[in-house]
């Protein structure tokens, strides 16, 4: 049976663990060729290994998305080893919680250009390439999917300037959909609650024990559940557009 993304090469950032890492191999098992993205080569080696163990391809890159011009770089270099672009996720992220008041100013800074700088760097670069490939076979849609939060719809006390950038890619995920929608480039944002990965590992020591006294008694979401989400956005015919996706641990009520 044809895999569904046979043919077609796909871009994650923030591809060295959790849903990145889970994402890239869901779309590599998929069919799609994957360029995976981050800062921390070693990892992004390991991935890609266990893609190539399962059959599938994948190219590390080593990119700071933070600048325009590694941006730049990132996109390139998938073009250039694999020679055309059709999906893109938008997955690397930072959340620093803690009082607002009291939080360095470092802090808001790391998370805007991670969160929305990188993400916005991204898209620009990519764009033209969707566009090109979304003309053509064998889909004849392009996707950009960005992973924003459950913080995009819910504010909590302790998360403002977290809140701040996830909204804020809801809003502007809206605002492309809509100018790529003739161009058959779909626009997608995908929203996780709670998910066992590294997010938490950034916040400031004084501060870790009490967010992860907040959802001890949660049973996670896995990486893999957010990586089934991106896969079901990407492999729906080019009729329907899945434009938001809310996925919350079963456990978790705000």
């Amino acid at each position: 049976m044809a895999k569904e993304l046979a043919g077609t090469v796909a871009v994650v950032t923030g591809a060295s663990s959790g849903i990145g890492a889970a994402t890239a191999r869901r779309l590599a098992r998929d069919g799609a060729s994957v360029a995976l993205v981050a800062r921390r080569g070693d990892r992004l080696a390991e991935v890609a290994r266990e893609i190539a163990e399962e059959g599938g391809a994948a190219q590390p890159v080593v990119a700071d998305i933070t600048s325009r011009v590694g941006a730049d770089s990132a996109v390139e270099q998938a073009v250039s080893a694999f020679g055309r672009l059709d999906t893109v996720v938008n997955n690397a992220g930072v959340m620093l919680v803690g009082p607002f008041a009291d939080a360095p100013e470092g802090e808001w800074e790391r998370m805007i250009d991670v969160n929305v700088l990188g993400l916005l760097y991204m898209a620009k670069a990519a764009l033209p390439h969707l566009i090109k490939a979304a003309a053509g076979e064998p889909r004849r849609t392009a996707d950009l999917v960005n992973i924003s939060s459950s913080a995009g719809r819910v504010a909590r006390a302790g998360t403002a300037v977290y809140n701040l950038t996830k909204f804020g890619v809801n809003g502007f995920s809206e605002a492309l959909r809509q100018e790529m929608r003739p161009l058959r480039v779909r626009v997608s944002v995908i929203e996780p609650g709670n998910v066992d990965t590294e997010l938490t590992s950034h916040t400031r020591d004084e501060l870790r024990a009490g967010v992860e006294a907040q959802v001890r008694s949660i049973e996670k979401l896995q990486p893999e559940d957010i990586a089934d989400s991106v896969a079901y956005v990407v492999t729906s015919n080019r009729r329907v557009a899945v434009n938001e996706v809310f996925v919350r641990a079963a456990d978790q009520s705000w």
